[in-house]
């Protein structure tokens, strides 16, 4: 599946980044036989709920607005059932992703972006207005390779580029990335999986793979995910805001997550620091 993943986010990312030319080279792309491996996706726990009720939700809502959950490790991250996190990978992309913060504006839900830096430096407005509304960022490399077919030295220097770029978009605002990261196409190792954990990095890793690379409709992509969405009871979603039909799928899916009983959870850091802060306040 992680094959098919990355082919197909390759074939679209590629175009979007093939404009950035004057984005700086990295390191050798060797492959690191020897400690490459990829490990299995790993899921965010589902906390039991006493009741069988599992979708009722007291008190006055606003919206799909659930829990903030500060996090400063994975495991941090435990979910009731009927809580989501929603993910956007790859962008910001002109359009596209003020669609998405649109919508999810109407519904009162924060997400996490895990922008390309690329992307970043490329449209440097995307990256204050996502932070401006409330939203956490974080950083998913400089130029989206296989970080699993390349050293260990190769992959580290692409992924602090990315934090680079995104702290350099910021750097006019108050705001600032969270510590939070993606590894593209899903693809790790235990070694660069250890390091980001001793420098303070938290890997945001996916439950629910919404396959919005995939040529599909919107509908598709919604029903698609709703159902593998139902079926967990919870989770953390992967959408990619640089695709047009993850745009115009999104306020059909937070009408759906909202009539069913869903909340959306907004993840931020546990703590401050030079790479810990959070994007905005919690609103």
């Amino acid at each position: 599946m992680r094959r098919f993943f990355g082919i197909c986010c390759t074939a679209v990312l590629a175009a979007l980044l093939a404009s950035c030319a004057s984005a700086p080279q990295g390191g050798a792309h060797t492959a690191d036989s020897a400690s490459v491996s990829i490990a299995p996706m790993a899921f965010a726990p589902i906390r039991p709920l006493p009741s069988d009720d599992i979708m009722a939700f007291p008190g006055q809502r606003r919206g799909l607005a659930g829990r903030t959950i500060r996090v400063g490790a994975i495991q941090d991250i435990v979910l009731a059932r009927g809580e989501v996190v929603l993910t956007f990978d790859d962008g910001p992309v002109p359009g596209r992703t003020t669609a998405i913060l649109d919508a999810l504006e109407r519904h009162n839900a924060k997400a996490t972006f895990l922008m390309v830096g690329q992307m970043a430096r490329n449209h440097p407005h995307l990256v204050r207005e996502v932070a401006s509304r409330g939203h956490t960022i974080g950083s998913h490399t400089q130029n989206h390779p296989n970080l699993a077919g390349m050293s260990f030295e190769a992959a580290m220097a692409d992924i602090e580029a990315g934090e680079r770029s995104i702290a350099a978009a910021l750097v006019p605002t108050r705001h600032s990335a969270s510590p939070f990261f993606r590894f593209p196409y899903l693809a790790d190792t235990p070694a660069l999986r250890r390091h980001l954990a001793a420098r303070g990095s938290v890997v945001i890793d996916v439950d629910i793979d919404s396959k919005d690379y995939f040529q599909s409709t919107p509908a598709q992509v919604r029903e698609r995910t709703l159902q593998m969405l139902e079926r967990r009871g919870s989770g953390i979603v992967l959408f990619h805001d640089l695709h047009q039909r993850t745009a115009n799928m999104l306020p059909s899916f937070l009408d759906e997550l909202q009539s069913r009983g869903f909340r959306v959870v907004h993840l931020v850091p546990a703590r401050s620091g030079p790479l810990l802060a959070l994007a905005a306040p919690d609103t």
